[in-house]
C-alpha cells in the first residue's frame, strides 16, 4: 500500500465518520524540507546588522570610547 492508497482510505473513513479529511500527500512537503534544511543552523541576523553585535548600523547612541576616527594615535605603544 502507498501512500495515495492509504490517503484514499483515511479520506473514506473520514467522510463516513463526519471528520475532517487528512491533508494529501505532499501538501506539507516544502515546510518539512523548509525545517529539515534549517535545523540545526543559527538564526540569521537582522538586515543591516553590525556582524557580531546584533546591532543595526546607527543604533548605537554614543561611540565605543578609544575608536573614533580623529583621535590621534602616533604616541600609542611606543615607549
Amino acid at each position: 500500500m502507498n501512500a495515495l492508497h492509504q490517503y484514499l482510505f483515511d479520506s473514506y473513513r473520514a467522510a463516513r465518520l463526519g471528520e475532517t479529511p487528512p491533508p494529501a500527500p505532499g501538501t506539507h512537503d516544502r515546510a518539512v524540507l523548509r525545517a529539515v534544511l534549517r535545523w540545526g543552523r543559527p538564526p540569521r541576523p537582522k538586515t543591516g546588522a553590525v556582524p557580531g553585535t546584533g546591532e543595526a548600523p546607527g543604533q548605537r547612541s554614543e561611540p565605543r570610547p578609544g575608536r573614533g576616527r580623529g583621535e590621534d594615535r602616533s604616541g600609542e605603544g611606543r615607549g
